[in-house]
C-alpha cells in the first residue's frame, strides 16, 4: 500500500484565493484518499472560516499586508508580524512534515512556502491572474513547479517551470443540472424575460451597486429581471435605499449560497474580472459584461478583463465609467440574442478545463520525488 503523503496549501485573504486552494487540496483527496493536508492562512481573514467549512484543518499565521506608503510608522508591527509568521511557518511545517507545499497566492503563502523552501520541500506554486502577484513572483525561483491560468506568463517566471493548467473553480457550478427554466422559476422569477444577474464578488462592489441606485427607473421599465448580490457589507444600506419603492423585476440579496443555480438562470452576467470568477464564466460559457475592481494590485483584474475582452469573450467597462453607462449597456446586450451568442462561443474557447485535478497529479509528483 502506499504511504499517505502529507502536503501543506497556504494563501487566502479573498475567495479568488480559497476557492482553487480548496478546490486542489479536494482533487488530491480524490486521487490520494490517504493524503493529510493541511492549509495555512492568516489570521482574521476569509479563508479561516472558508477552509474549515469545507472539511479541512487550518493554522493561522499573524501575518497581514504592509500599509501605503511603505515608510509608515505601522509598518514597523507588520514587519514584525511577518518575522513571527515565517518562524511560526517553519514550526508548523516541522512538526507536520509535508512532502510538498502548494501556494496559491495571499499573504500567507510567502510566509509558508518561504520557509518550506528553507527546509527543502518540494513547493508548487498556481497564479490565477493575468498579472503575477508579488507573493507568488517572490516564491518562483525556488518552485519546482508553476501552474498558470493564461498563457504569456514567461514574463513573470521561469519558462521552463510554467505550466498552463487554468484555474480551479467550485466545482458545483460544473455538477449543476437545473434547466433555465427551473432555475428562473425557483428564483420567483419568469422564464419567459432576460435575467440579469450583478455580482461584486465575495465581499460586494461599491460601483456595481451605484450603477443599479442610479437607474432604478429603467430596472422598472426594461422589462429584464435582475438578480443583485450586494455583498454583506453594503446590504443594510441598500435596503433603506429601496424602501418603497416597487420593484417587483429586482431582487436584492447580501449573498447568493448557490452560484450554480444563479449562473443557470442568467441571460448575462455582471461582475468583477477576479481571476476565479472569469474561469467559472469561462468553464460555463457565459456571457459577462466585466467591471474590474480599481482596488487589486498592480491592477490586475483590468488585465484579466482585456484578456477575455481583446478576444470578444467578454464586454470590458471602466470602473469610472460604469454608474452613467453600464445598465443601459446591460438592458441592451441582453436582448442582443447574436451578441450574448457570440459572447458565449468566444468565451467557452477560452476554458481550461479539468484543472484541480491537473493541478494535484503535478502535486501529487512532486510529493513523490
Amino acid at each position: 500500500m502506499e504511504k499517505g503523503i502529507r502536503v501543506i496549501v497556504s494563501g487566502g485573504g479573498t475567495g479568488g484565493h480559497i476557492f482553487p486552494a480548496v478546490s486542489i487540496a479536494n482533487a488530491v483527496r480524490r486521487l490520494r484518499p490517504d493524503a493529510k493536508i493541511l492549509f495555512i492562512g492568516a489570521k482574521g481573514r476569509m479563508e479561516m472560516q472558508r477552509v474549515p467549512a469545507a472539511g479541512y484543518d487550518i493554522k493561522g499565521l499573524p501575518i497581514r499586508g504592509f500599509f501605503r506608503p511603505l515608510w509608515k510608522p505601522a509598518n514597523i508591527g507588520v514587519a514584525l508580524d511577518y518575522l513571527r509568521s515565517k518562524w511560526l511557518a517553519k514550526k508548523i511545517l516541522k512538526e507536520f512534515k509535508p512532502d510538498v507545499a502548494v501556494g496559491v497566492g495571499g499573504y500567507a503563502s510567502s510566509a509558508a512556502l518561504g520557509a518550506a523552501n528553507s527546509l527543502g520541500i518540494p513547493t508548487l506554486i498556481q497564479e490565477q491572474n493575468s498579472y503575477a502577484g508579488l507573493a507568488n513572483k517572490q516564491l518562483a525561483a525556488k518552485a519546482q513547479k508553476i501552474c498558470v491560468a493564461y498563457e504569456g506568463m514567461e514574463r513573470f517566471f521561469p519558462k521552463e517551470k510554467i505550466m498552463l493548467t487554468g484555474n480551479p473553480v467550485r466545482q458545483s457550478l460544473l455538477e449543476t443540472t437545473i434547466s433555465r427554466e427551473d432555475a428562473v422559476r425557483s428564483l420567483g422569477f419568469d422564464p419567459s424575460k432576460k435575467t440579469i444577474l450583478l455580482v461584486g464578488g465575495s465581499l460586494g462592489a461599491r460601483t456595481i451597486n451605484e450603477s443599479v441606485l442610479q437607474h432604478l427607473d429603467l430596472v422598472v421599465s426594461s422589462g429584464v429581471q435582475f438578480l443583485w448580490q450586494t455583498g454583506k457589507y453594503y446590504y443594510a444600506n441598500i435596503q433603506q435605499q429601496l424602501k418603497g419603492r416597487d420593484l417587483p423585476n429586482l431582487q436584492a440579496t447580501d449573498f447568493i449560497a448557490d452560484m450554480g443555480v444563479a449562473y443557470r438562470a442568467a441571460d448575462l452576467v455582471i461582475s468583477r474580472a477576479g481571476a476565479s470568477s472569469i474561469s467559472e464564466f469561462c468553464l460555463i460559457g457565459k456571457p459577462v459584461i466585466l467591471v474590474p475592481s480599481p482596488n487589486v494590485a498592480e491592477d490586475h483584474q483590468t488585465k484579466n478583463a482585456l484578456a477575455l475582452a481583446n478576444r470578444d469573450a467578454a464586454i470590458y467597462v471602466k470602473d469610472s465609467e460604469a454608474p452613467g453607462t453600464l445598465l443601459s449597456l446591460a438592458v441592451k446586450t441582453v436582448n442582443d440574442e447574436s451578441k450574448l451568442k457570440s459572447l458565449s462561443e468566444n468565451v467557452l474557447k477560452m476554458a481550461l478545463p479539468n484543472s484541480a485535478e491537473i493541478i494535484a497529479k503535478e502535486v501529487i509528483k512532486l510529493s513523490e520525488k
